[in-house]
């Protein structure tokens, strides 16, 4: 697994349900002048055109149209574009996992893994989404193999597989795969697919218990529940639902808390306990799907465009917006997010997709889609090819640069082609009493069977949405047929406006919801849906705020500077520097709009068709660390002096660097004077601690308190060891206090034998003067004093027990 290597560390949730209730109750459908208002959908009975689910499932109130029902156009239709000529629409060409001769998915053989299962996932959506030609024949030329190559047992896909978790399967990455096959059965009809999957499922069902509960599957069977799922409603297999209540048994336990801190696992697992609820009709395991996602976003989720702090895994502590989100996190949680919507009719999982979609997405590639990078953060100001050393953030490996990354990034280059496609999908969804919803907003055409007869009918939605405030619907039908039109009003709008054939209807709407519209409908009818945006500012951490317009978060324009620092012609690799000054504080919530012609991709500097003015003061005090990472945000308000600036914002995804979650400038006796904190440089550095640790005021309750970031020279063992401070303006020390590390009976740090301090003269280390005992007590401070010095640069040198290491929570230098 290489660097997805799972670091199991007992990390601890905190901060609660932050994100609205626990559970989400419809309320009473409320009725004016034909429009009903529904805060949530409820289907009472199974029904719909487009294979609703059998007893003993629950019912759901929408339903997935075949993949290519709709056809999307504008700014969506160009993120489809560029992904054909992209990096997924020819992965084939830089990517040594997908040569076909030699994959395992095609060849049982020989070898393979993720790779292939994630990238067909999305490929073979991106074909039957925009209908290219080249697309889809080579997702068929696989599709075809995989079929093929099916074991006389049901088993299909690398042999290795079989034996590869503790003696058995591994079946994590057959669950894109179920996917691929699952579109291309609805969108073709092709009727290999259900006996296929009824086989592998049987092989499935024939495992012990025991090997549910292994590898990153056990984080993931949502995914599979839901092919299970699709299998049974074609089938009526009843031993199918057994096997969803043995794969229920073996899941990570998502209904009592949260079993993993992988971001990744994160995004797709949490929904598990709602879908599996479908089956079992427990209203607990809603409430848990619910709980979860809200624990996750309150404890790590403080920053704006829908991610939360998981570059790799959640850590205690790191949620400022510079950390990050994994590019595979993006692409699963609107997943996850399209599929709840479905299952509960709660417009509040659209919203949560839409939200990622226009905002992180897009910056998590380079404007050609030629390259992407691992993770996308809300706070970044240099996109470099440099691992950083201090544990900024929680992998190691650089991960920030654009660049194909089929080794270095693995997973991301592979996994992100379902975004967008997946997105078109799910633009439009059939209801089970046989209508239409908008579920979410963007130029494209539908074409679906309504009404109790199926009629066929096509609404062609106009709207340059969310860059725009409204969206025009115009029905074509064969004859006139009735069905209800189910219009999403998303939660940051309180004055949406809708007209029927240019009649206003009235909706006293209080969003999210959704807005019912149940009429005889006729060819050239109009629907004219307003949402009106204006822009609206949000308090996160520290007092720190965010600009919205309408769906949109936006960023500060940071001029950016593309360095060519790799790759080829074909798929070169890009390194983005800031041109411009990036470290300011917002004075002051008010703004002004400027809008320009839609002109190209809006994702893009020079297409964005919107911008905000806003008035800032610099902080020169908040700085970039020697790595050229964003530091922290502090504890606001911030005090300035500097000049009152104007400043543009843009669109957050627009912007490959941003600054997103800005100080708020304050004037009177409570603003905070920003900090310089000191570069922290050590010996070693055990991978997943952090330097930063040593610094961030983050009091233990104890030498072992493993809740808190932490510092140790960890594997090192008996060796000298050092850890300093580098300082930007000489200061004066008298004093030092250490809280030594030590983990007896966990680990194997402990506190030294012995230590000194010793400062910077010039180019010399030297100790200082008349030191007071150098303490080694646990579960304490170790203050030692000495004589005055002034210096740039203070060193802490320990010897290290014999066969043991050691490690710092906290290092105060103090006057």
């Amino acid at each position: 697994m290489e660097r997805r290597t799972f670091l199991r560390r007992g990390l601890a949730a905190g901060g609660g349900a932050l994100i609205g209730p626990a559970v989400t109750r419809p309320a009473a459908a409320e009725r004016r002048d034909g429009v009903r208002i529904v805060r949530t959908v409820e289907a009472p009975s199974a029904g719909g055109h487009y294979t609703p689910n059998r007893d003993p499932l629950r019912p759901e109130p929408f339903l997935r149209l075949p993949p290519g029902s709709v056809r999307p156009g504008g700014w969506l239709r160009r993120q489809l574009d560029l992904q054909v000529e992209g990096l997924n629409g020819r992965m084939t060409e830089v990517s040594d996992y997908l040569v076909y001769e030699t994959n395992g998915w095609v060849d049982p053989a020989k070898e393979g893994w993720e790779e292939l299962p994630y990238w067909l996932r999305g490929f073979s959506d991106l074909g039957l989404v925009t209908g290219d030609r080249r697309v889809r024949d080579e997702a068929r030329r696989w599709i075809d193999g995989i079929l093929a190559a099916q074991q006389p047992d049901g088993f299909f896909g690398p042999a290795s597989l079989r034996t590869s978790l503790e003696g058995g399967p591994d079946f994590w990455p057959h669950m894109p795969v179920l996917d691929a096959l699952r579109s291309y059965a609805d969108a073709t009809g092709d009727d290999r697919i259900v006996p296929f999957l009824t086989r592998y499922f049987a092989f499935q069902h024939a495992q012990p218990s025991a090997v549910f509960g292994r590898g990153w599957g056990a984080y993931r069977w949502g995914d599979t529940i839901d092919s299970v799922y699709w299998t049974y409603n074609r089938t009526g297999e009843a031993w199918l639902l057994d096997l969803v209540r043995t794969i229920h048994a073996g899941s990570a336990d998502y209904v009592n808390g949260i079993p993993t801190w992988h971001n990744v696992n994160l995004a797709q697992g949490f929904r598990e306990p709602l879908q599996y609820g479908v089956l079992a009709g427990d209203p607990a395991l809603r409430a848990a799907t619910y709980r979860d996602y809200a624990t996750v976003m309150g404890t790590y989720g403080r920053f704006p465009g829908g991610g939360f702090a998981g570059d790799e895994n959640c850590r205690p502590y790191f949620t400022d917006p510079r950390q990050g989100f994994e590019t595979c996190g993006f692409v699963e949680f609107m997943h996850s997010f399209e599929l709840l919507t479905r299952i509960t009719g709660d417009p509040v999982w659209a919203d949560r997709c839409e939200e990622i979609a226009v905002n992180s997405l897009p910056a998590a590639f380079d404007p050609a889609q030629k390259g992407t990078h691992y993770i996308t953060s809300a706070n970044s100001i240099d996109l470099n090819d440099v691992a950083k050393t201090h544990g900024q953030f929680d992998n190691d490996f650089a991960m920030q640069a654009y660049k194909p990354g089929i080794h270095q990034y693995r997973c991301c280059p592979h996994n992100y082609g379902m975004g967008w496609p997946y997105y078109a999908e799910e633009l439009w969804l059939a209801t089970y009493d046989a209508g239409l919803a908008a579920s979410l907003y963007a130029a494209s055409e539908v074409t679906a069977k309504v009404g109790a007869d199926g009629t066929a009918v096509t609404v062609t939605e106009e709207t340059g949405y969310p860059f725009e405030e409204t969206v025009t619907l115009r029905l074509s039908t064969p004859r006139p047929v009735s069905f209800p039109l189910y219009l999403r009003i998303p939660g940051w709008c309180d004055r949406p406006v809708l007209r029927v054939n240019g009649e206003t209807l009235p909706l006293k709407a209080a969003p999210p919801c959704y807005a019912v519209v149940s009429r005889l409908w006729r060819s050239g009818d109009r629907v004219e849906l307003r949402l009106p945006m204006r822009a609206t500012t949000r308090t996160w951490n520290r007092g720190a705020t965010s600009v919205s317009y309408g769906p949109l978060t936006f960023s500060l324009a940071i001029e950016e500077k593309w360095r060519r620092s790799g790759g080829t012609s074909s798929w070169p690799e890009y390194e983005v520097g800031a041109g411009s000054p990036w470290n300011y504080g917002l004075d002051g919530s008010s703004f002004g709009v400027r809008r320009r012609a839609a002109t190209g991709d809006p994702f893009t500097r020079r297409g964005v068709p919107i911008e905000l003015r806003a008035k800032a003061r610099r902080i020169p005090q908040w700085r970039a660390d020697d790595e050229n990472v964003v530091r922290p945000l502090q504890d606001g308000p911030a005090r300035s002096d500097e000049p009152l600036e104007t400043i543009t914002l843009v669109p957050m995804g627009a912007a490959r660097l941003r600054i997103t979650t800005f100080p708020v400038i304050g004037h009177g006796p409570d603003a905070h004077t920003w900090v310089v904190p000191p570069i922290a440089t050590a010996s070693h550095l055990w991978s997943g601690d952090t330097t930063e640790a040593l610094y961030d005021g983050v009091s233990p309750s104890s030498s072992g308190d493993q809740s808190i970031p932490r510092f140790t020279w960890w594997d090192h063992t008996g060796s000298l060891e050092w850890v300093q401070y580098d300082y930007d303006e000489p200061v004066t020390a008298s004093a030092t206090e250490v809280y030594w590390f030590d983990d007896t009976g966990q680990g194997q740090c402990r506190v030294p034998v012995s230590w000194r301090l010793l400062y910077r003269d010039g180019g010399t280390w030297r100790p200082v003067e008349d030191p007071s005992p150098y303490g080694t007590a646990r579960d304490t401070y170790n203050r030692t004093t000495f004589t005055p010095v002034r210096s740039t640069g203070f060193r802490i040198e320990a010897q290290l027990g014999a066969g043991v290491s050691g490690g710092i929570l906290e290092w105060r230098i103090t006057p």
